[in-house]
């Protein structure tokens, strides 16, 4: 029988008034009875059940795969990176130390190995960044980056340090267990160096402060990561991660480090007929493999820091040479990619050797490193790229080192 009391609330979904349920929730135009809630809680559990049963468990790379030996990490790297073999050599063997360490114990525990992890130093433009990258392909794991200048201490405007491993998370599709194997490369570390030796009366929350709030995580603690926002709060969701298993690879440019190896060096300088001439490593072009953990903390990083990066990577300033063969040679080299979009066009692309030799001249000159190859070739291949679709008689184009000093222009070769 209908009612006709109309201040008594009806649940919108079973249509029972409130006094034929034990409680109803009303919201903006809308009620539900806790009949409904529990049955709706039923059908999620029942779908949750069923995923979990039909969705096969995500393994890490070395239950599926057999582990790739340095060699063949190296292999790859050698098809992405050109150079820089040291570092290539270094990396690899801590990526393989590291992942025996997790995926192949032993039944021996008289003999605990700690986690190593990388610090790679080396002039911008490089390859810091793409190493990290390729290396987490190679291993099959979640990989994630993160850009130390936005890090804060906790309780500052900025980022918490936390949230590196939210990114992780996400990478490895909320799978939380997965990411525990996972890398992190954290980049700009340079970034967070103590800013002065002098105390101040302002505190360093983006320098020093951010190194201390590092420590846990490099070394290994169970960690309350809050997922769905960068600050944690009381209505944000919190979840433990355990960065027992995470390899951490920092990297910087550190600038000026240079001249502080050079002046560490001169100091050490004997005197006498044997002695070394002061300026003798004023034009050395690999000085920064010579840099030490004492020149790191003389650039403003804290021992402790220090200690949990007990790898450390030098990487080499780019030749002219190198930037010819990072034009040409990598898998997705840029000469490559511009290639195969003009062949989609059926326009054969090819460039003279003098104007690569020029292009790598010019690269030098910005002193960005290999990332100015691209915004120097995307300046001269913004016409062609634009003026060769609408002339479908064109067959090939050739790039001149002319064309690229302009005074010429490019060799255009028309279909037969």
């Amino acid at each position: 029988m209908p009612r006709n009391d109309d201040k008594m609330l009806r649940c919108s979904f079973c249509g029972k008034y409130q006094d034929e349920v034990e409680r109803m929730i009303a919201g903006p135009g809308v009620c539900i009875c806790n009949e409904c809630i529990e049955l709706c809680q039923e059908v999620l559990n029942g779908e949750a059940s069923h995923a979990s049963e039909s969705k096969p468990r995500r393994e890490a790379a070395s239950e599926t795969v057999p582990m790739p030996k340095p060699q063949d990490i190296k292999k790859v790297l050698d098809e992405y990176v050109i150079g820089q073999d040291r570092a290539k050599r270094a990396l690899s063997v801590a990526i393989y130390n590291h992942y025996k360490r997790i995926f192949l114990k032993d039944n021996d525990d008289s003999v605990e190995i700690t986690k190593s992890n990388v610090l790679l130093v080396g002039p911008t433009g490089v390859g810091k960044t793409l190493l990290a990258q390729t290396l987490a392909k190679t291993m099959n794991v979640p990989f994630a980056i993160a850009d130390a200048t936005t890090l804060t201490e906790a309780g500052y405007v900025g980022e918490d340090v936390e949230n590196i491993l939210l990114r992780l998370i996400q990478a490895a599709d909320w799978d939380v267990e997965r990411a525990q194997t996972g890398i992190i490369y954290i980049d700009e570390i340079d970034k967070i160096g103590r800013k002065s030796e002098n105390t101040s009366i302002t505190r360093d929350v983006s320098g020093e402060s951010v190194q201390q709030e590092l420590l846990k995580l490099l070394e290994g603690a169970k960690v309350e990561v809050p997922v769905g926002s960068n600050q944690k709060n009381a209505l944000t969701p919190m979840t433990t991660v355990n960065t027992d298993h995470i390899l951490f690879i920092c990297g910087g440019a550190f600038p000026d480090l240079e001249d502080i190896v050079r002046e560490r060096l001169n100091k050490s300088s004997s005197m006498g007929f044997a002695a070394e001439l002061k300026d003798r490593y004023d034009k050395d072009p690999d000085i920064l493999s010579r840099a030490t953990t004492q020149d790191l903390r003389t650039f403003g990083m804290i021992p402790e820091f220090l200690g949990r990066l007990p790898i450390l990577v030098t990487l080499e300033s780019l030749t002219a040479e190198l930037l010819v063969k990072i034009l040409k040679e990598p898998k997705n080299a840029i000469l490559k990619q511009y290639e195969k979009l003009l062949a989609m066009d059926e326009v054969k692309l090819s460039f003279e050797d003098a104007a690569l030799e020029w292009i790598a001249e010019e690269a030098l000159k910005k002193e960005t490193g290999a990332r100015a190859l691209r915004a120097i070739i995307e300046d001269f291949m913004l016409d062609i790229m634009y003026e060769i679709p609408k002339d479908p008689n064109i067959g090939s184009v050739l790039i001149t080192r002319s064309y690229l000093e302009r005074s010429g222009g490019p060799l255009i070769s028309m279909r037969d």
